[in-house]
């Protein structure tokens, strides 16, 4: 799709993307040109997650927004790994390009973190916003790879473990 007129702006991407549209999914996936709009996605959702956690203190935001960027790295190559290997099928195809682009738009239920610092709420939040990211994950991988949807949530929940394992680690640690 790259050099085509993209048949969505970003702003409706973000959205489509958020409601789980699997059309949108597909059409970042083949075009090389939203790779930046991807990873703009997975940026503003990690800064909403520092902003989210204000309440720790000043460096929460940068700190956060940071651990948040490295562990969706770490996410992606272990979705990539799995996705590849343990889960693959004869028509399954694992593209790391096409694989950033749409786990880049599945963190859009992420900017809702923005609201995580109000009490009792936050925690709610957060636990949607886990579980929505989710399911957009799913999306994104079944899309990307080329998988079923029995395989894309097994890749998924493979994924989650080890992001959750980590995001326990940072908890600890701080």
């Amino acid at each position: 799709m790259r050099g085509v007129t993209a048949k969505h702006s970003f702003t409706e991407r973000v959205i489509l993307a958020a409601k789980l549209d699997p059309g949108v999914y597909e059409e970042v996936e083949h075009d090389t040109g939203a790779t930046g709009q991807a990873l703009l996605v997975v940026l503003l959702s990690s800064i909403a997650s520092g902003v989210g956690v204000l309440a720790l203190g000043p460096l929460a935001i940068p700190a956060f927004a940071l651990f948040s960027l490295v562990i969706w790295g770490v996410y992606l190559g272990v979705i990539y790994l799995v996705g590849a290997t343990l889960f693959a099928a004869a028509d399954t195809r694992c593209d790391w390009g096409e694989l950033t682009r749409t786990l880049g738009f599945a963190r859009a239920p992420g900017f809702l973190l923005v609201f995580a610092f109000i009490p009792i709420a936050g925690v709610v939040i957060g636990v949607v916003v886990s579980l929505w990211g989710l399911a957009a994950t799913v999306i994104a991988i079944r899309q990307a790879l080329d998988f079923s949807t029995g395989r894309a949530i097994a890749t998924a929940l493979v994924a989650a473990v080890v992001h959750a394992a980590l995001q326990l680690i940072l908890f600890v640690a701080l």
